[in-house]
């Protein structure tokens, strides 16, 4: 969800191009906002109203997270896209649904309540890189399976040296094999940004249910041996510029999600809303 080309057209990740690729989403559209920290709640509010009118008016479809290791008061929403065209046509979805909820003034006054919390925001397009990640499910029904049961991601975000992306690649495709030669089977997903950032950028994604999932995972000294190892450091040390590890959690209640990510946890991504509180009974011989 783009929210960038949204008002007017100016207001993540998770996971071979192939056929089979393409039914999965070859791009993610995301869009990151930081929020002034004294207007969280009103930004909460709005994002509430935003994401309950797509859901009700068939809209776009984007999950949420914010930051809780990183930069605070840092939310994130990603959209899956299967071609620079989808990314236009969710965003018309999304302008659509909120026009049908609050009509043009209306939506266009939500959009820029929502501009108005905000410190700065950017959008970016990612390609995922199949052919990088590792231990990817086989099916996009076990993909959406996996993304819709998690709650925590954490993601390194590595940027390149001019010219060495191609050594980069190669250092990532060994490391690819190696997880794929481990026991434990730990699924890696590799996304590249193609629009919105400088320079080469690799984004690096684990999605697990619980934070303790990341507890006891092996590293890379175990994955790649020694000499793998000294390589490793020797490739990063010559090819990597700069890079930061974030982990971020899902927040329903600001998401719109695809059908089959809320279908594997329908009571986390589609929560029945709160009873109203009743109203307490006035105690006898006041208010009179």
């Amino acid at each position: 969800m783009n929210r960038r080309l949204l008002v007017p057209l100016s207001v993540a990740m998770l996971l071979s191009v192939t056929a089979w690729a393409q039914t999965t989403g070859q791009y993610l559209d995301v869009f990151m906002e930081k929020v002034k920290p004294d207007r969280r709640a009103d930004f909460d509010a709005i994002g509430k109203k935003i994401a309950e009118a797509n859901r009700k008016n068939h809209g776009d479809t984007w999950v949420a997270m914010e930051t809780t290791y990183g930069e605070n008061n840092a939310v994130t929403f990603i959209s899956t896209r299967g071609s620079y065209a989808d990314i236009e046509k969710g965003s018309d979805a999304f302008m659509g649904a909120l026009v049908k909820a609050y009509g043009e003034a209306g939506a266009g006054k939500l959009m820029q309540d929502d501009n108005n919390t905000l410190v700065s925001s950017r959008g970016e397009v990612r390609r995922r890189r199949w052919d990088l990640s590792a231990n990817v499910p086989g099916d996009p029904g076990a993909i959406a399976k996996m993304i819709g049961e998690a709650r925590w991601l954490r993601t390194i975000k590595v940027r390149i040296k001019p010219g060495r992306g191609p050594d980069f690649e190669a250092l990532l495709l060994s490391i690819k094999a190696a997880e794929e030669r481990s026991s434990e089977k730990t699924t890696t997903l590799v996304s590249q940004a193609v629009a919105g950032q400088e320079g080469t950028v690799y984004y690096i994604t684990w999605l697990v249910k619980s934070l303790g999932d990341f507890d006891g995972a092996p590293n890379l000294q175990q994955l790649l041996g020694d000499d793998g190892f000294q390589n490793y450091l020797k490739v990063t040390a010559e090819s990597v510029q700069g890079s930061e590890t974030v982990i971020n959690h899902f927040l329903p209640e600001l998401s719109n999600p695809p059908a089959d990510y809320a279908a594997a946890s329908p009571a986390f991504w589609t929560p029945k809303p709160k009873p109203a509180a009743k109203a307490k009974p006035k105690a006898e011989g006041k208010g009179k």
